[in-house]
C-alpha cells in the first residue's frame, strides 16, 4: 500500500511513518516543517507543503500514486487554541477540508484520522469507551471533532472509507534511541519532568493536588508511540471504501502526575524537585481509555503497559539528545 502521511515529520506522525515503512508499505511524508523535523523522517521521501495547499496536495497524491492517507497535520496546543481559535479552525478544520478535496480530485478513497480523547471532555466514568458522550471542552478539541464529522460526511457522500483514532497521551521514544519527542514549546508532562534531571529546569510544576483522585493530581493514560504506530497500521489495513469506524487507543491504565514524577525518578536515578501550584482551568481529573474495541476488532495489544519501561525510552532519547534533533 502507498500511504501519504500528513504531519509525517511530527512526533506521532513520524513514528507511524517509520513503523509502517518497516512493515513493508511505501510511505511519503507531507509536512510544512513548522513543528515537525525532517530528521525524524530518516531518509523517507518528504514533500514540504502546507495542508491548505489543495493543489500541491492533489499533485502529491497523484504523483505518489497514493492508496490511502494518514492525517496527522494539526495545531495541537489546548491553551493556544483558547487564545487563537481562528488558527485552529483554519488549520484543523480548513486544512482537513483541503485534504479531503485533494483526495477526491486524486481519487484516493481511504483515510485514517488522528483524533483525540479530548473530544470526550469532562467525562465522569473511570474509563472512556467509544460510546462515552462527546463533550469537547476546548477549541482544539472542538476542531478535531468538527473534522471527524466532516470526514464522515465526505465519506458517506463521495464513496470513501475512514477510520477515526481517538488516542490518549502519546509518550515515549524509539527503542533505538534515534527518534523521540522534540516540541517547542514543550507541553507534555514526561519530557517536562525529565528536563529536571537534565538540568534544563529547576523543578516541575504540579498544577493542583486537590482533584478527586487518590493522590489529588490528574490522571492520564500514557500510550507509547510504538503502540500508537502498531494501532495505526492495523487500522489502515482494515480501512476500505465504506468503512466507518472509530477506535480509542490507550493502555487502559491511568497514571497520576505524582506517579509519573516518581517513575521518572526511578528511571533517571535521582530525585526530581516539584512545586504544587493552582489548577489549570479546564484540566479534567481523569482521562483513561477503554481499549476493548480495538483489541477485540483489530487484535491490537500495547507492548508498553509498564510506565517505567515507557519512560526509559524517553529518558534514553532526551539524555542522548538534550536539544532534540538540533543537537
Amino acid at each position: 500500500m502507498k500511504i501519504l502521511i500528513t504531519g509525517g515529520a511530527g512526533y506521532v506522525g513520524s513514528a507511524c511513518l517509520r513503523y509502517v515503512a518497516e512493515q513493508g508499505h511505501e510511505v511519503m511524508a507531507y509536512d510544512n516543517l513548522t513543528m515537525g523535523h525532517a530528521q525524524a523522517v530518516e531518509g523517507h521521501p518528504i514533500v514540504q507543503g502546507d495542508i491548505a495547499d489543495t493543489e500541491l496536495l492533489t499533485n502529491t497524491l497523484r504523483d505518489f500514486g497514493a492508496d490511502a492517507v494518514m492525517h496527522f497535520a494539526a495545531a495541537t496546543y489546548v491553551g493556544e487554541s483558547v487564545q487563537n481559535p481562528e488558527l485552529y479552525y483554519r488549520n484543523n478544520v480548513g486544512g482537513t477540508l483541503s485534504l479531503l478535496n485533494a483526495m477526491r480530485a486524486a481519487d484516493v478513497p481511504r483515510m485514517l484520522f488522528s483524533s483525540t480523547c479530548a473530544a470526550y471532555g469532562m467525562a465522569d466514568s473511570d474509563t472512556m469507551s467509544e460510546a462515552t458522550p462527546l463533550d469537547p471542552f476546548s477549541p482544539y478539541a472542538r476542531t478535531k471533532l468538527a473534522a471527524e464529522w466532516m470526514i464522515r460526511d465526505f465519506a458517506h457522500a463521495y464513496d470513501m472509507g475512514f477510520t477515526l483514532l481517538r488516542y490518549f497521551n502519546a509518550s515515549g521514544a524509539d527503542a533505538n534511541g534515534r527518534h523521540g519527542e522534540d516540541h517547542t514549546p514543550e507541553s507534555h508532562l514526561i519530557p517536562l519532568v525529565l528536563q529536571v534531571p537534565l538540568s534544563q529546569r529547576n523543578k516541575i510544576m504540579v498544577f493542583g493536588e486537590d482533584y478527586p483522585t487518590p493522590d489529588g493530581t490528574c490522571i492520564r493514560d500514557y500510550v507509547h508511540t510504538h503502540d500508537l504506530a502498531s494501532a495505526h497500521l492495523l487500522a489502515i489495513e482494515a480501512t476500505e471504501v465504506g468503512t466507518d469506524e472509530v477506535f480509542n487507543i490507550g493502555t487502559g491504565i491511568g497514571q497520576s502526575v505524582m506517579q509519573i514524577i516518581e517513575a521518572c525518578e526511578r528511571v533517571a536515578g535521582q530525585s526530581i524537585a516539584r512545586e504544587v501550584v493552582a489548577r489549570r482551568p479546564g484540566d479534567p481529573p481523569k482521562l483513561v481509555a477503554d481499549p476493548t474495541k480495538i483489541k477485540t476488532k483489530l487484535g491490537w495489544e500495547p507492548q508498553y503497559t509498564d510506565i517505567d519501561a515507557n519512560i526509559a525510552t524517553a529518558w534514553a532519547w532526551h539524555k542522548a539528545r538534550p536539544n532534540g534533533y538540533h543537537g
